[in-house]
């Protein structure tokens, strides 16, 4: 067997269907050794396969998979799941954060063959990253004939409530309005202080600067809306497709610890199986039973993945980026 095939043949055992033993060393203590390679473990420390894990996974309602947004080993793990679950439970719904609801009919002519892959990118605002992240398993789903559900808020109605507040949906037209969550702002304990703390803000915000405190609950307000949008479009989706099983991607933060998506859609209709899948970060010197220890909440089953690059290390020239942002954004009337 020539050098490539024997690589091959390790990759696919790894990925597939487990590995008693791995080269080089304790599979328990082995981290991820490319950006693409992934360690999964269930909320008892116990290492899966991507069949282990979709088995476990087959019962669930629900399946929401977090993302580090733009990593290759996330984004090969929801392809590779998404496959597998699909071989579990053969009906299935792939709903994606990265696609928002105002394009559903965009992203319905190009899974019907009506548009190409460069319309739909234009067409339905993809991200950036699509061709290299989302491509597969949209293609997995058109070559199937398996629903994508476009749904996450649309980004002008989310930022110009991130700018002007709540009362923003006041000002919608009727159909506009109807397309979002009836109650678009349901809220779980511990979500606003995680929210805050990512921001970096603090106790005590709303009492030292009180249009800072007013700009961060309206970006709040913007997270809840884009939280129970998605949730609101998983459970339409299960109602117009029962007995399939939804695969829901999204960003991490909306769904680890439970909370965000995962906890509004706990909230409005608990009789649903959701399990959660979240990606945690294994560094130089990291041991896989402190990073259970550390990171076992955030998710029923982990996936342990390298690092991404630190994006900048001049200061000035990460601030730059982020006003480049805020720049770009001003362009928006909320009027």
């Amino acid at each position: 067997m020539t050098t490539y095939s024997h690589t091959l043949v390790i990759l696919a055992c790894l990925l597939l269907a487990g590995c008693a033993s791995m080269p080089g060393g304790d599979p328990k203590t082995l981290p991820p050794q490319s950006q693409y390679d992934s360690v999964i473990a269930d909320s008892d420390g116990r290492l899966l396969s991507i069949n282990q894990l979709a088995e476990e996974l087959a019962p669930a309602d629900v399946v929401v998979i977090g993302e580090y947004h733009g990593h290759h080993g996330a984004h090969l793990l929801q392809s590779l799941l998404q496959s597998a679950l699909h071989q579990q439970r053969p009906q299935q719904v792939l709903s994606m954060e990265q696609f928002t609801l105002n394009h559903q009919a965009e992203l319905d002519d190009y899974l019907a063959g009506q548009s190409g892959e460069e319309e739909l990118i234009a067409d339905a605002n993809a991200w950036p990253n699509y061709k290299a992240s989302y491509r597969p398993l949209i293609e997995f789903a058109k070559n199937r004939n398996l629903p994508v559900v476009a749904a996450n808020a649309p980004e002008d109605i989310v930022r110009c409530i991130g700018r002007s507040g709540a009362d923003y949906l006041e000002r919608l037209d009727k159909e506009r309005r109807r397309q979002l969550p009836e109650a678009p702002f349901v809220d779980t304990p511990g979500y606003r202080q995680k929210f805050l703390e990512a921001l970096g803000a603090g106790h005590g915000t709303s009492h030292d600067q009180p249009d800072n405190s007013e700009r961060m609950e309206n970006s709040y307000k913007a997270q809840l809306l884009r939280d129970n949008t998605m949730a609101d479009r998983v459970i339409r989706t299960l109602e117009q497709n029962p007995g399939h099983q939804v695969i829901h991607l999204t960003g991490t933060f909306h769904a680890e610890e439970r909370l965000g998506v995962v906890a509004v859609l706990e909230k409005k209709r608990p009789d649903l199986e959701v399990a959660v899948v979240s990606p945690v970060f294994w560094g130089p010197g990291d041991q896989l039973d402190s990073l259970l220890e550390d990171h076992r909440g955030k998710g029923d089953y982990l996936y342990f993945l390298q690092p991404l690059p630190q994006e900048y290390k001049d200061s000035e020239r990460h601030r730059e980026a982020i006003m480049e942002q805020f720049r770009n954004a001003a362009d928006l009337s909320c009027d």
